[in-house]
């Protein structure tokens, strides 16, 4: 079997250096281990990305020069070391032994020497490592420094709240299938299993386990009793408010979670659509697990003039593409493959997919707009230049201090992930 910290080391490597996702390379390093060793090679990939800054910065203290073109890969090694040694409840010799076996696996036994020496050396050094990285705000908060301005410029008051909540683990929230069980039916069932969990009521489906585990240990999973989903997309299809027989436009469907949620909601005729076909299997699939039919549909939001067949939608769920900074504890990789100018042209695509998609809603319809974003410019804002821009568009608050001026309702990372959500209605 392969090494897991050499495969760690590389799929880092391929994230940071390469802009690869590591929702695509973290799967296909696990295919070569098994068991446990797939846990490890995740808590090692997930952790050193969420304090990439600090590493660096230990690595800048202790290496003459850094590692770099054919060696840069064993930069990573190094990273992979020392966030054990800091981070991990890995004995100390254990984690220094088996990050330079790592190096040999990569067939690099000439670098053994060095990586030992380096690793030797943190665990002395470690005390006054840390303290001198504690005075950089990059490695204080181990996030990128455009990122921490745009919070404290949208968060006076609680940035650093936000920045704490993306360091850690993201809770695993369950979404009961009203057509099978109650909530509280199902609860009932995971006490039964001994799985641990909460109830919360401000999510009506919603269900949140104590510590993740195997989706194949809960109750009734493969015959679609519930799914995985956070509590805060679980709110999508609970503010569109389906009814029965409705057409349902879901655009921006994958992976297909708040699809299904509709269809569990209301028997009603849903389109789900996405752009990336591979991630519409996705939604085809997990409408087969839970036994629901939708007709998913291969194209662009942006363009329903390719596609669109002239009948008005009752309802649209329009969860466009964003900067995805709401969900940075499941995806650690954000913090690094995200870059500031980003911003501007995400949410120039989301005014382009929000314009082109509202003519398709019936007069007297609904629209939910959507994102896993925590920044104005793809939220607040972006709603409420809509608004101003389009007299038939009826503003719908959902809280007290939701006003068209600063539209909708903003969710920060915590018991939730981040997400945004605004309500508006088409004048009859």
């Amino acid at each position: 079997m392969a090494n897991v910290r050499a495969l760690a080391a590389e799929v880092l490597y391929q994230v940071v250096d390469k802009g690869q996702s590591l929702n695509t390379q973290l799967p296909l390093a696990a295919n070569k281990v098994h068991g446990k060793d797939k846990a490890l090679l995740q808590q090692i990939c997930y952790g050193v990305l969420r304090y990439l800054p600090t590493l660096e910065h230990y690595c800048q203290q202790l290496l003459e020069q850094p590692l770099k073109g054919k060696r840069r890969v064993y930069q990573f090694v190094l990273y992979v070391g020392m966030y054990q040694l800091q981070y991990m409840r890995v004995p100390e010799h254990a984690a220094v032994a088996e990050t330079v076996a790592a190096v040999e696996s990569m067939r690099a036994p000439g670098l053994k020497g060095l990586i030992n020496a380096i690793l030797r050396t943190f665990q002395r050094q470690q005390e006054e490592l840390e303290a001198s990285a504690n005075l950089i705000p990059v490695c204080q908060f181990n996030h990128p420094g455009w990122f921490i301005k745009k919070l404290q410029a949208a968060y006076p008051d609680t940035w650093q709240d936000i920045l704490h909540e993306n360091q850690q683990q993201a809770p695993m929230w369950l979404r009961v299938n009203q057509h099978h069980y109650t909530t509280a039916e199902y609860s009932e069932m995971l006490d039964e299993d001994g799985i641990e969990h909460s109830v919360e009521s401000a999510y009506p489906d919603g269900i949140l386990l104590d510590k993740p585990c195997d989706v194949f240990t809960l109750p009734g999973f493969r015959e679609g009793a519930c799914s995985v989903q956070d509590a805060a997309a679980q709110m999508a299809a609970r503010l569109l408010e389906p009814q029965a027989d409705e057409l349902i436009l879901d655009a921006c469907a994958a992976p297909g979670g708040k699809t299904c949620h509709i269809l569990e909601l209301a028997d009603a005729q849903v389109h789900a659509l996405d752009a990336d076909d591979q991630r519409l299997e996705r939604v085809e699939q997990n409408l087969k697990r839970i036994g629901l039919r939708a007709e998913c549909i291969h194209a662009d939001a942006s363009t329903p003039d390719t596609w669109w067949d002239n009948t008005p939608y009752d309802r649209i769920l329009l969860d466009v593409p964003c900067s995805a900074t709401g969900v940075i504890r499941r995806h650690p990789d954000i913090k690094w493959l995200r870059r500031k100018t980003d911003i501007d042209d995400l949410a120039t695509l989301q005014a382009s997919i929000l314009n082109n998609i509202w003519p398709l809603l019936k007069p007297g319809g609904t629209l939910i707009y959507a994102t896993c974003s925590v920044l104005p410019e793809e939220n607040t804002q972006q709603v409420a230049k809509f608004l101003a821009n389009n007299s038939d568009a009826i503003h719908h608050p959902l809280h007290d201090n939701d006003t068209p001026e600063h539209p909708g309702l903003q969710l920060l990372p915590g018991l939730s992930d981040g997400f945004y959500y605004a309500k508006l209605t088409k004048q009859q």
